[in-house]
C-alpha cells in the first residue's frame, strides 16, 4: 500500500509517551493517519494522534486486536507484548522494527549473549536466573547490577559495591557486568530502511546525573577525535547490520581510557539521544524512524550547527501537578528550544521536556545549556 495514495493507509504507534508524540508531529506533517495504544488516558500521545485506545502493551489480545486495525506498526517503547507481534507480522501486518530483533532486545540478558555470538565488544556479564541465584555465583566487587527487563530512564540498574547493596535489590532475572572505567560516555543513532539502506547521526557524547542515573546533557558532536568517531560509528553500524531491524537503533558506549569503544545497550526506537536532532539536524530522527519503516529515502543526518540537549526533569522533593518556572527567561536566548511533554504530573528524576539549544559553536552551546538547567525548574503546584 502506497503511503501517499491511499486514503486508508493507518499507521499504528505502541505507546503514546513523549516518543510518539514527537513521532506524531512528523506524521501530521504527512497526513498520516495515526492510531496509538497506551495504559494512560492522559499519555502525551492521546490528543493529538486520530484515535487512541487505552490498553496494556503487555497483553497479547490488548496488542494483537490494535494491530488488526491498522496497516503498519511500530513502537516508542520495547517493552511489549512479542507473541502478538510475531502473530500479527505472520497475518501479513507490516511490523518495524522486527518482532525478532525486539526479543532479543528487549531482555539484557539475550542482548548481551547476542554481542558476543556477533563479536561485538562489549563489557563482561554474568547473567542469573534471579537474585538467590546471583549470590551462590557472587561476582567480584563492585559490578553493575541490571534488571533482565523492564529497565527505563536510569531505573533497573545498580551499583553494586558490598553485600549491603544487594539487600536493596529485588529478586529478578538480571545481569551483572564488570565495572567499565571510561571517559565518555558516547552514542550513535543508525536507521535503516526497508531496502536496506543504512545512514548514521554523528556521535554524540552523554554527560549524566551523579546520582539518578540519567542523562542530563548530550552533546553533538561529541568532543573526540575523528579516529574514534570513524570507530565508533562503524562500531554501531556493525550491531545494526547485526540485528537486522528496520527503524531506528540507538547504540550507547563506553568510550575507555585507552580508546577502546564497548557497547553497553541498544534501544531500537528514536531516543533521548537524537532528540537534539528535531532543531539540530537537516532530519530529525523521527522524520528519519518514518521514513525508515515506510520505505522512503533516508534523510540528510549532517548537524545543522552544534547542539547541546538539556532534559528537563521533575525536582527532588516535588509529587503532583505540574507547573514550570523560569521557561519564559530561558527563551529569550537566541538559539533555545523548548520542548515539553504534556505529562500532568511530576516526581523527581521523571523526564517532563527537553532543552535544545544550537550555536555555531559548541562550548557555547553547552554554557547556554548549562544556565537553562540552573534557571528551568519542573516542581509541583
Amino acid at each position: 500500500m502506497n503511503l501517499f495514495s491511499s486514503p486508508n493507509f493507518k499507521l499504528g504507534i505502541l505507546g503514546g509517551g513523549q516518543l510518539g508524540k514527537m513521532l506524531l508531529d512528523v506524521a501530521r506533517k504527512w497526513d498520516i493517519h495515526t492510531c496509538v495504544l497506551d495504559a494512560n488516558p492522559q499519555a502525551p500521545s492521546a490528543g493529538i494522534c486520530n484515535e487512541f485506545f487505552q490498553g496494556d502493551l503487555m497483553d497479547f489480545n490488548m496488542v494483537y486486536n490494535f494491530g488488526k486495525k491498522v496497516n503498519l506498526l511500530t513502537i516508542e517503547i520495547e517493552h511489549v507484548n512479542i507473541e502478538a507481534l510475531e502473530q500479527l507480522e505472520k497475518e501479513g501486518v507490516q511490523v518495524f522494527p522486527e518482532p525478532a530483533a525486539l526479543k532479543v532486545i528487549q531482555h539484557k540478558g539475550l542482548q548481551k549473549d547476542f554481542f558476543k555470538k556477533h563479536h561485538i565488544p562489549t563489557a563482561a556479564y554474568q547473567r542469573h536466573a534471579s537474585l538467590n541465584d546471583l549470590k551462590k555465583e557472587l561476582p567480584a566487587f563492585p559490578f553493575v547490577w541490571k534488571s533482565s527487563k523492564f529497565g527505563y530512564d536510569g531505573m533497573g540498574v545498580s551499583m553494586v559495591r558490598n553485600e549491603k547493596d544487594l539487600l536493596k535489590l529485588p529478586n529478578v532475572d538480571c545481569i551483572c557486568e564488570a565495572l567499565v572505567p571510561f571517559k565518555k560516555e558516547i552514542a550513535v543513532i543508525v536507521a535503516q530502511s526497508k531496502s536496506k539502506e543504512i545512514k548514521t547521526y554523528p556521535v554524540v557524547e552523554m554527560e549524566f546525573h551523579p546520582t539518578a542515573n540519567q542523562v542530563e546533557y548530550i552533546i553533538s558532536p561529541a568532543r573526540i577525535s575523528a579516529e574514534i568517531s570513524e570507530k565508533a560509528t562503524a562500531c554501531a553500524i556493525n550491531v545494526a547490520k547485526a540485528f537486522n531491524a528496520t527503524g531506528l537503533l540507538a547504540v550507547e558506549m563506553f568510550l575507555t581510557h585507552n580508546n577502546q569503544v564497548l557497547v553497553n545497550e541498544v534501544a531500537p526506537r528514536t531516543h533521548n539521544s537524537g532528540h537534539y536532532t528535531i532543531e539540530g539536524s537537516y532530519t530529525s530522527q523521527f522524520e528519519q524512524h518514518l521514513r525508515s519503516i515506510l520505505g522512503l529515502a533516508l534523510g540528510n543526518t549532517e548537524n545543522t550547527m552544534p547542539s547541546v540537549l538539556v532534559n528537563l526533569v521533575g525536582k527532588e522533593g516535588h509529587t503532583g501537578a505540574v507547573t514550570y518556572q523560569g521557561i519564559e527567561k530561558s527563551m529569550t536566548i537566541a538559539g533555545v528550544y523548548v520542548h515539553l511533554y504534556g505529562k500532568k504530573t511530576t516526581k523527581p528524576f521523571r523526564k517532563m521536556g527537553h532543552v535544545n539549544v544550537i550555536n555555531k559553536h559548541l562550548e557555547q552551546a553547552l554554557e547556554i545549556a548549562k544556565q537553562v538547567k540552573e534557571s528551568v525548574q519542573v516542581v509541583s503546584k
